[in-house]
């Protein structure tokens, strides 16, 4: 009996040891499958924040700068005689009392009047007198529809130029993709004197206006 006893007893402490064994490696595979699910997620979120990263890097790249825009120290002042500008078109400085009202122009307006509308926050865009028509039509379709003067302007160096208050650029065509990044960094943007002041009910260029605000 004795001899029973101890087979028995060794029998259970035998399969106590083997279901031991099984319930480690069961636990040492499930850490396994763990630690590959986790590494797999970890591989798809770092591929991911990789390609946003790449995809955010080329559309940096690929946008327009505004390197070129030349920046100018101008004064303010209201008179009533014409002004020498040193800019052609001019990016600021003294003016007329009267600002212009702002829209599209098929012909030149006065400086004077346009410098006003600019230290309101406009953008005033001019092209040369022989720019082609559909590069008119372009232009007339990209600047937006308050705070914006287009206009031809005789003597321009370029075929188109972009000014605002202090701020001036030089764009090859109305295709030029920096023309649209120019109009949203100085329209109304932080260099403007008097932003928000009006830019109508002022006049349209073929006389003094009557002015309506300061």
């Amino acid at each position: 009996m004795p001899a029973n006893k101890n087979n028995r007893g060794s029998g259970r402490e035998e399969r106590r040891q083997r279901a031991a064994r099984m319930a480690a490696a069961q636990k040492a595979q499930e850490r396994r499958r763990s630690v590959l699910l986790w590494g797999a997620v970890v591989t798809v979120v770092v591929a991911m924040v990789a390609a946003v990263g790449i995809v955010i890097v080329k559309e940096r790249a690929n946008r327009p700068t505004l390197d070129a825009v030349r920046s100018y120290t101008v004064s303010q002042g209201h008179v009533t005689t014409p002004v020498a500008y040193a800019q052609t078109p001019p990016a600021g400085r003294e003016h007329a009392p009267v600002w212009l009202n702002c829209g599209t122009y098929t012909k030149p307006v006065p400086n004077e009047n346009a410098v006003h509308s600019m230290e309101h926050g406009a953008v005033w865009v001019t092209y040369r007198d022989d720019l082609p028509a559909e590069q008119v039509t372009k232009l007339t379709a990209t600047l937006p529809d308050t705070y914006s003067v287009l206009s031809p302007y005789k003597g321009l160096t370029a075929p188109v130029v972009a000014s605002a208050w202090g701020k001036q650029l030089a764009l090859d065509s109305a295709d030029d993709p920096r023309l649209a990044e120019f109009v949203k960094a100085y329209r109304q943007g932080p260099q403007t004197p008097e932003p928000g002041a009006a830019c109508t009910g002022g006049t349209d260029g073929t006389g003094s206006g009557a002015p309506q605000g300061m």
